[in-house]
């Protein structure tokens, strides 16, 4: 398969949830995709494919984050957005880590999902990675206090609030606090910007 224009690729084995993000993608321009699995989507893309995906992590077979494996070992650079129903923060951050350029939780916002597929053609037109340079996310980290750098680091593990507070030995609202802070500080909109500097800057999560 080539593609001469860029397309949005939506992999999702639940079939309402395709449909409806192919009629919002379709609806505001973008030339779309569909595929109800992993294998199905592997099967079909390869290094001349322009665009971004829209993977969601949890499927049966091969689940996202390995389809998301699977295309960097064979070299194909497309932008990943990462769709998940569950919330789970874990996922997230094993995701970021291996170059998601965003996740987003179902159900999303419209506008959220158009503003991340802007960023991922964007990033490819520019063959950028995803991570911002080492010395730009150090500066941004210099900022923080002690105790945010603290909350950082256990966000970067994929704990949630409560457990952070459990570890630091202060209030569940304290580590909200903190958490709102450190976000102002790097400009970090969402979790998955903050993960991106953090693992810029080498705070990286235990193998």
């Amino acid at each position: 398969m080539t593609e001469t224009v860029d397309t949005i690729f939506v992999v999702d084995d639940d079939e309402a949830i395709r449909q409806s993000i192919s009629f919002l993608l379709r609806k505001s321009g973008y030339a779309v995709k569909i595929y109800a699995s992993g294998d199905e989507f592997l099967k079909a893309v390869n290094g001349a494919s322009r665009g971004c995906v829209l993977l969601d992590v949890r499927m049966p077979g091969i689940d996202g984050l390995e389809v998301q494996a699977r295309l960097g070992a064979s070299g194909i650079t497309l932008p990943v957005i990462m769709l998940t129903g569950h919330g789970d923060v874990t996922l997230a951050v094993r995701a970021i880590k291996a170059g998601a350029i965003e996740f987003l939780e179902k159900p999303f916002e419209r506008l959220m999902l158009l503003a991340a597929i802007e960023e991922g053609l964007c990033q490819a037109k520019r063959g950028v990675g995803v991570l911002l340079a080492k010395n730009e996310a150090v500066v941004r980290l210099a900022a923080l206090t002690a105790r945010e750098r603290e909350v950082l680091k256990g966000m970067v593990l994929g704990r949630p609030n409560k457990l952070i507070a459990y570890d630091l030995s202060i209030a569940t609202r304290t580590v909200e606090v903190h958490r709102a802070h450190l976000m102002e500080k790097l400009d970090a909109p969402s979790l998955s910007h903050v993960l991106k500097i953090a693992f810029a800057a080498g705070i990286d999560t235990p193998d």
